[in-house]
């Protein structure tokens, strides 16, 4: 085995295993938000890794493996976004160990300066 095949294996490796460690994040995690949050950080590196290790294999794939990457970088953030603020605005209830609201916040701010301006 040469040293790109063993480099490209051993990354598919890592990827595997942060990839793993999203699932156990999954199971873990008290409510919907860190779920969201664990699967997204620990899925990208892990589909990021996975991806590299398989283009040091098959160096030939590699520009669209690069493409893949690229679209991974930008969906799974932003489609993560997209489900944490729905479940928000679903009123989807924080653990009770969450002591922050960002979101609540601002929209309360919001909330009451229409109505002040009605």
């Amino acid at each position: 085995m040469e040293a790109l095949q063993i480099a490209g294996a051993l990354l598919t490796l890592l990827g595997s295993l942060f990839i793993l460690f999203a699932a156990i994040g999954l199971l873990r995690m008290p409510d919907v938000y860190n779920r969201i949050q664990a699967g997204t950080k620990a899925s990208t590196l892990g589909s990021i890794l996975t991806l590299l290790g398989i283009g040091l294999c098959h160096p030939e794939w590699l520009l669209k493996i690069g493409l893949l990457i690229l679209f991974v970088i930008i969906s799974n953030p932003v489609s993560s976004h997209v489900l944490g603020r729905a479940a928000h605005f679903a009123g989807i209830p924080l653990s009770k160990r969450t002591h922050i609201d960002t979101l609540k916040e601002y929209r309360d701010k919001e909330l009451t300066a229409k109505e002040e301006q009605q």
